[in-house]
């Protein structure tokens, strides 16, 4: 797997996060979601990143993630998707162990996230859980809902 900087706007990721975005409302409370839209992606206190199966041309899309920086120690999570088509090959750890490796290169004290509840959030907790993410409160500008789910991993 190949992790690199990419653009969010262009037609093959565009469709990915269209893809992301649409689940997230689909199994959200109207209100509720927290995605970035493409532009918010490319606002500069955000890192965007893809998977890809190798670094050639033609190297297929396999997901993606970012990471926006809330304060001079403090990240966050957005975006993880892996594309339907790469399901269950370790996409998603692939790209979360690269955002917490970068993390922890800017130095970053912990890195939080927020995502949903319910069935069809679980594997993403299950995700967040192996890498030693914790359930915490609401963070940064979020207020408490009934629906959204923080976690935080503190970095040493």
């Amino acid at each position: 797997m190949h992790i690199t900087t990419a653009n969010p706007a262009s037609p093959e990721i565009r469709a990915l996060l269209e893809e992301h975005m649409a689940a997230m409302m689909a199994n959200s409370p109207k209100g509720a979601c927290h995605f970035l839209d493409i532009a918010a992606l490319q606002a500069a206190d955000v890192t965007f990143w893809t998977v890809r199966d190798g670094d050639g041309e033609d190297a297929q899309l396999m997901g993606c993630g970012a990471m926006k920086e809330i304060a001079a120690d403090h990240g966050e999570i957005k975006s993880m998707r892996t594309h339907g088509d790469h399901l269950r090959k370790g996409v998603g750890g692939a790209m979360l162990g690269h955002i917490i490796r970068t993390a922890r290169e800017r130095g970053y004290t912990r890195i939080s996230l927020e995502t949903g509840s319910g069935d069809y959030f679980g594997a993403a907790h299950a995700l967040y859980l192996r890498h030693g993410f914790e359930y915490c409160g609401a963070f940064g500008d979020y207020v408490e809902d009934g629906f959204a789910c923080y976690m935080t991993l503190e970095l040493s």
